[in-house]
């Protein structure tokens, strides 16, 4: 609204100019509480979860768990979508581009802080992505074929150091999660000489491990419990800084002679990087709330997993540590992906 400023101002300029600064108070007003107001009607439609891996995994059937409650939580309904391709890659990139409105948002692995080292993302890792809630730790098992004459970490260690380039390994791939945990322990443990034979996923890997083939593999808790259990592997130890709630009678590798080791896949809920964060702290009492659910825990359990529950801040630092970490694993050990 414009005013005219004669000399000898009237009633209507005075009214005039009184209506232009009411009206620029109440554009201030309304600018100041529309965010709030915003993050106050989220959601107001269905929230999605992306998975980035096909259908009936671990990380499958945790989202599709949490998804349930916590669609009673938004009082919207949570869609899981498996968007699996390139390694985790695909499905974090359509989290990544995603509107940051709190309407996309993805359940990850440490998978996508150890990528980066191995080849160049079509995201920022570390500023594409605002951190909701590190939902779980979960732990890895070292297992050998029992004919194998070694029950500990340390025994292990012996017999690779008297058996030079004899000791393989299996894994899921080269550059793989169970590769690089693997290559970190030959970083911290002197003469450790084993060879690494690459299989195109933990399935065959497995299978030949069963088969004596191999002599270990890094496995997931829920691939190799069945067979530790039954006695067609041996558990030698886990990778977790802490005994794991899955296997609590298996040292963890710092215990039995890798001081330090502490490797566990970060299980965690991320959201597009410019997110308000109003709606990641939504998210993050709602997604908080679903880790207090007894059946929820007893799912985790039986993954190996070890509820955290740390904040947006606490994931934050995590991640950028871990991001730090990957890239001298893969220069020391001269790892090339597939």
């Amino acid at each position: 609204m414009r005013c005219g400023m004669p000399l000898d101002v009237t009633k209507a300029n005075i009214a005039c100019q009184l209506m232009t600064r009411w009206i620029a108070a109440f554009a201030s007003i309304a600018a100041l509480f529309s965010a709030p107001l915003s993050a106050q009607s989220y959601p107001s439609k269905p929230v999605r979860v992306i998975v980035p891996y096909p259908p009936g995994g671990g990380v499958d059937v945790v989202a599709r768990v949490v998804g349930r409650k916590l669609s009673d939580s938004l009082t919207q309904p949570v869609v899981v979508e498996n968007r699996g391709g390139a390694a985790g890659v695909l499905g974090a990139d359509i989290v990544a581009k995603a509107p940051p409105d709190g309407y996309t948002i993805g359940l990850m692995t440490s998978t996508l802080l150890m990528t980066p080292a191995l080849q160049k993302m079509p995201y920022d890792t570390a500023k594409d992505f605002a951190p909701i809630i590190l939902f779980a730790t979960v732990s890895n098992i070292l297992v050998v074929h029992p004919s194998l004459p070694v029950k500990s970490l340390e025994d292990l260690m012996r017999l690779a150091r008297a058996r030079p380039g004899e000791l393989t390994h299996a894994t899921s791939g080269s550059g793989s999660v169970p590769h690089l945990m693997m290559e970190l322990l030959r970083t911290m443990v002197p003469r450790f000489d084993i060879v690494h034979v690459p299989y195109k996923g933990n399935a065959q890997a497995i299978v030949d491990l069963l088969g004596g083939h191999i002599t270990m593999h890094i496995s997931s808790m829920l691939s190799a419990t069945p067979y530790v259990k039954t006695g067609q592997l041996r558990a030698i130890a886990v990778t977790s800084g802490k005994r794991s709630r899955a296997a609590p009678q298996v040292p963890t590798f710092a215990e039995s002679g890798a001081p330090g080791y502490d490797v566990s896949s970060l299980w965690g809920f991320l959201a597009p990087g410019p997110t308000p964060p109003e709606i990641i702290n939504r998210l993050y009492g709602d997604i908080g709330k679903v880790l207090r659910y007894p059946d929820v825990n007893e799912q985790l359990a039986g993954l190996g997993a070890d509820i955290s529950g740390a904040s947006p801040q606490e994931y934050a630092v995590l991640i950028k540590a871990e991001l730090a970490k990957w890239p001298r694993v893969v220069a020391a050990a001269k790892i090339k992906p597939e």
